[in-house]
């Protein structure tokens, strides 16, 4: 065989051989890449419970009284009609006539009915209880002496409203400006007072950890205020408004540097408007344990929400950049990396609140794109662009002794931003506008064993599909964040799928607990019937605490139940420490 022979006889094994191995070496980096972004949207979601605190203000309003009216009361005037007025309205009907109309639904009366004066008492006492549980505390109902012969009640109900708001600040520099008033008080003179208005307005001044604040309802001081009148005094507090968090965890992974340390700086009110800004870094450090080769990941997150009332706006923005040396056969090796970027815009309105629930819908429009680099060079291939809205639902209930609290949410990909087709749509495995459901359901039960503080708390997370999902999409399970007793490093994902995490905690100390955790998840798709298998169940036991701004949760775990061939380690170790400022 001649050398030109020889040139050509290369050049065909050389491309047999890449054609054979280019569709294989091109799923292993994508599921790098899915596998770093699925990480740190886990991370990302976990430190927003963290750093995005819900204030949550009760004030009871509930009046467990149970009320009957008597048959045989003597004596007593057949009541033919009972009319209820607003004090001072011209209008003959009153705002409040749902009160009388659920108070003769209790008493379990009808009209023509014998009232005497112990029923009328009743009648009225049931009515203002009706009123009160709706929140309006200040709003009474009372009657004028009538003559009862002529088979009419007339009752009148003067209204509760708001006369005055009065501001005392106790902040070493006063804080509270006309913006925090505007953003956060959901009443103004004249309105009717309502109890779900002042916890609302708490619950704004209070969204920021360093602002302690308090509303009294007060008799009005003003000469010529009116009957029904009253102030609200506002207490307001705040401390430094920076904050300075440091932390360190082993939630990374091998390939890009298992530990990760982090910085986060928060600033409470920084526009003095009740609004909350934190910007947060993630930076992993090599270990031994770590994959041989060089390797990083960093992450970078801004967040900014304000609220206006029963509505709050907010905006976040994240960077993720990676990048890890991958060796072949034949002492080949090449740095792979990546970076992606995701923002979101998110507007929320509290639609319903009372004493027992709360429930809030949302919208939010969404961007992300990502690229993926070989040795400095991009992979157009794998250069990704989409975006889209979401829109959801949640609630909160109030149980006796629990809280129980559930979201759907409706995710959905637009040709918005220059979104750009993905690659798998050609093969009917992916595309850049997926349709995605999402919910979730969560139980906290505290309780008491001998004088000794436990709590419970469940919650179980599932994700359905109606398009074909690329594998940034789908739903993963395996590590601290889905199923616990797993180190992370390898994942079972899926189109569809669901985790429940069980968490049985012991307060044996006010700032000290010990844990149990046991979780199990599924997934499930097509996507799913080439791999080792679909479930995983783990378990640990951990002690999780803080003293003067030191925190820490530390955890042992192992697998329970995997499928064959399914590596991970046999034992787990975590951590994450970290100092407030």
């Amino acid at each position: 065989m001649n050398n030109y022979q020889r040139v050509i006889l290369s050049i065909i094994l050389f491309a047999t051989s890449a054609i054979s191995h280019a569709e294989p070496l091109d799923r292993t980096q994508q599921k790098i890449d899915a596998d770093q972004q699925q990480r740190q949207q886990q991370y990302q979601q976990h430190q927003a419970k963290v750093l995005q605190p819900q204030a949550d203000v009760r004030l009871d309003t509930e009046l467990n009284e149970s009320l009957s009216l008597s048959n045989k009361e003597s004596p007593c005037y057949p009541i033919h009609q009972i009319t209820l007025t607003d004090y001072g309205s011209s209008i003959p009907q009153s705002q409040f006539q749902w009160a009388l109309d659920k108070a003769a639904e209790h008493l379990h009366f009808t009209l023509p009915h014998c009232f005497g004066s112990q029923g009328v008492g009743i009648l009225i006492k049931q009515i203002q209880n009706e009123i009160i549980e709706q929140g309006y505390v200040t709003t009474r109902v009372v009657t004028q002496e009538q003559d009862l012969n002529s088979g009419k009640l007339a009752l009148t109900v003067i209204i509760g409203k708001v006369r005055n708001t009065i501001i005392t600040d106790s902040s070493l520099v006063p804080r509270f400006t006309r913006l925090h008033a505007l953003t956060g008080l959901t009443f103004d003179s004249g309105d009717v007072l309502n109890v779900r208005d002042i916890e609302q307005s708490l619950e704004n001044l209070k969204r920021v950890p360093t602002v302690d604040a308090n509303i009294e309802i007060i008799p009005s001081e003003t000469d010529n205020a009116e009957i029904g009148e009253s102030d609200l005094k506002i207490t307001y507090n705040q401390a430094f408004p920076f904050r300075l968090n440091l932390g360190l965890d082993d939630a990374g992974s091998k390939a890009t540097g298992k530990w990760q340390a982090s910085g986060t700086l928060s600033i409470d009110n920084i526009f003095s408007a009740n609004d909350l800004f934190y910007s947060s870094f993630t930076h992993s450090i090599k270990q031994k344990g770590d994959d041989k080769g060089s390797r990083e990941s960093k992450n970078f997150t801004l967040y900014y929400s304000i609220p206006f009332g029963y509505w709050q706006l907010a905006l976040s923005h994240t960077q993720n950049r990676y990048h890890q040396q991958v060796f072949e056969a034949f002492d080949n090796n090449y740095i792979y990396s990546g970076e992606s970027d995701t923002d979101k815009l998110m507007l929320s309105y509290l639609l319903y609140r009372d004493s027992r629930r709360k429930t809030t819908i949302s919208t939010a429009l969404w961007s992300r794109q990502s690229q993926n680099y070989i040795d400095g060079s991009e992979i157009t291939v794998q250069k990704r662009r989409m975006a889209g809205w979401e829109v959801g639902v949640s609630h909160k209930e109030y149980l006796d002794s629990a809280s129980l609290e559930f979201s759907v949410n409706f995710k959905r990909g637009t040709a918005a931003r220059g979104a750009l087709s993905a690659p798998e749509e050609a093969y009917g495995e992916g595309t850049s506008r997926p349709k995605i459901i999402t919910a979730s359901v969560s139980l906290t039960k505290p309780f008491q064993i001998k004088n000794q503080m436990w709590e419970w708390q469940s919650s179980l997370n599932a994700q359905w599909n109606k398009t074909p999902l690329i594998l940034q999409d789908r739903f993963s399970i395996g590590g601290r964040y889905t199923v616990r007793g797993f180190d992370g490093e390898l994942t079972l994902s899926g189109e569809q799928g669901w985790n429940w995490q069980n968490e049985l905690i012991w307060h044996f100390n006010p700032n000290h607990a010990l844990y149990w955790a046991m979780d199990a998840g599924r997934v499930s798709g097509w996507s799913t019937e080439n791999q080792l298998g679909k479930h995983l169940i783990g378990t640990a036991i951990g002690l999780k605490g803080a003293v003067k701004g030191f925190y820490y949760d530390v955890f042992v775990g192992e697998p329970i139940e995997k499928p064959q061939g399914f590596r991970t380690s046999n034992t787990v170790a975590g951590f994450n420490v970290g100092y407030s400022f």
